[in-house]
């Protein structure tokens, strides 16, 4: 099995506000994957959909190489989920959640279920909805990995945790995966973190996938690029022609730079021995700077919703 989930021309609609349009996702079989998105993208109603707690318009999704929603109670055997809001009930006490959920589990592994509740410092009789936000946060976490699952699919597991719970979280994480190999969907907005985990990359936006790839394409690819003596011939958009050459690359975004008395291009694809195709439009290329994670996410939703509108 190469692919954990596989997600072909799926399609949701809520009423006249909201609509997934013609999502398609790979997630490969051991990786890491970040599902990126501003709030409000569709991240959460596509994981409801992957987990099949919704009904999708059309589109196909497989998890482990199960069909959903054909084949949701083995796909989910082996699948852990930490919701967006904890959905254990506030009633319970910590040790009660944890025997609860066990009983739904034949994979469970109580020795070390209880041991991270140690490392936790999560106490047993403790009503669920009585502990903080952070100590929530744990426990959803707990919860998912005990049952030992080959895949997790986590929706803002770490949103509003404070960065010592947040590390404590993440680390149980990645201590797990690096043992065991599981595949990891993770939805966020908080692209740093993600940045320091993930091995792919998926963004969506307005129901839209915007780009997927590996993380080291995506950031290889993407740079700002500082020109002296530019040519300049209109605005940016995804296929420029100057001086009659085609870009070998997309240009992203395009304005002026006070630098270098030229232009700061921000380009997708990019390879160094392009640099020639400047020299064919006049232009000299002053610097290439690396971007980080997040302002290559800036740059990919700028650039998509302006070629939307």
């Amino acid at each position: 099995m190469s692919n954990a989930i596989e997600v072909r021309g799926l399609t949701y609609r809520a009423g006249r506000s909201f609509s997934l349009s013609d999502v398609s996702l790979t997630v490969p079989s051991g990786s890491i994957y970040g599902f990126l998105g501003p709030n409000g993208a569709g991240k959460t109603t596509t994981v409801r959909l992957l987990l099949g707690m919704m009904r999708r318009a059309t589109g196909e999704v497989r998890l482990l190489d199960h069909a959903i929603p054909d084949d949701l109670p083995a796909a989910l055997a082996v699948t852990g989920y930490v919701p967006e809001r904890p959905h254990v009930y506030p009633s319970l006490r910590v040790d009660e959640a944890l025997r609860f959920h066990a009983a739904f589990h034949t994979r469970w592994d109580a020795v070390w279920a209880a041991r991270m509740q140690r490392t936790f410092e999560l106490p047993g009789d403790r009503r669920v909805g009585r502990l903080s936000k952070g100590e929530a946060g744990k426990l959803m976490m707990l919860l998912a990995l005990a049952q030992r699952p080959e895949l997790l699919i986590l929706d803002e597991p770490t949103d509003g945790l404070d960065p010592m719970v947040r590390r404590d979280v993440l680390t149980a994480l990645l201590d797990y995966v690096g043992d065991t190999g599981a595949t990891v969907f993770i939805s966020s907005h908080l692209v740093h973190e993600l940045e320091r985990m993930c091995d792919w990359v998926g963004v969506l936006d307005h129901g839209r996938m915007i780009a997927e790839m590996p993380i080291d394409v995506l950031k290889g690819g993407v740079k700002r690029i500082r020109l002296t003596a530019p040519a300049m011939h209109g605005h940016a958009a995804p296929v420029e022609l100057l001086n009659g050459h085609q870009a070998p690359f997309e240009i992203l975004s395009r304005v002026n730079d006070p630098l270098t008395s030229g232009e700061s291009w921000v380009v997708r694809g990019w390879t160094d021995p392009m640099k020639s195709y400047f020299d064919t439009v006049g232009a000299t290329v002053r610097d290439v700077v690396d971007l980080d994670l997040e302002e290559v996410f800036v740059e990919l939703l700028r650039s998509g919703r302006e070629a939307k509108s």
